[in-house]
């Protein structure tokens, strides 16, 4: 996907990258910046979401009018492709949208992002597009305070969240009675790599 960008400046040599045209843009909302890299990384062929960070053509036409209003990029929209991990993605929602701050609008479309890069298969940073793991604790933070602030032992956020919803149905998935003992405490406690 390319954008066809309409940069403000015509002295321009080389066309600003798309990040630095959505932030030349924002208005100082809540989660302008991390919109931004998410977008860019996704024009750039980078991140696992859907067409339109996973959000319904409506809801991302919004998304942009509310936080780059005078960006001018033209960005292709694809239907998105019936979810066969529907239920999964459904209790991940669900859980989000449970612990949204109840700030900004901006959250509930976060929710259904992050949402979407839960069902890719690489670290949940990489997934959304985003350029380390430091933007996504503050994404979580910013957005799902009371959910994040379990996080005390900073766990990768997609095991986090996918253990948030073992421990609702009463599943214990480490192999050993507590994270500290199981054989499996670095894939989830350790560095990104």
């Amino acid at each position: 996907m390319q954008p066809d960008m309409m940069p403000t400046q015509t002295s321009l040599t080389q066309p600003p990258s798309v990040y630095a045209v959505l932030m030349a843009h924002t208005v100082g909302l809540p989660n302008d910046e991390l919109f931004a890299q998410m977008i860019a990384s996704q024009l750039d062929g980078g991140g696992a979401l859907p067409s339109g960070l996973g959000l319904t053509q409506p809801d991302f036409s919004a998304l942009l009018a509310r936080h780059f209003p005078d960006a001018k990029l033209t960005l292709r929209y694809t239907e998105q492709i019936a979810d066969p991990r529907a239920l999964e993605r459904d209790d991940i929602l669900a859980l989000l949208l449970e612990h949204c701050a109840g700030q900004d609008i901006s959250e509930q479309w976060m929710a259904h992002i992050v949402t979407a890069a839960c069902m890719a298969n690489d670290h949940l940073w990489q997934d959304l597009g985003l350029w380390s793991r430091e933007p996504l604790s503050c994404l979580m933070t910013q957005n799902f305070p009371v959910l994040a602030a379990k996080n005390v032992h900073d766990m990768k956020w997609k095991k986090f969240l996918y253990k948030q919803l073992c421990e609702r149905e009463g599943i214990n998935a480490c192999r050993a009675p507590s994270c500290e003992y199981c054989a499996d405490y670095l894939k989830c406690f350790g560095p990104e790599v």
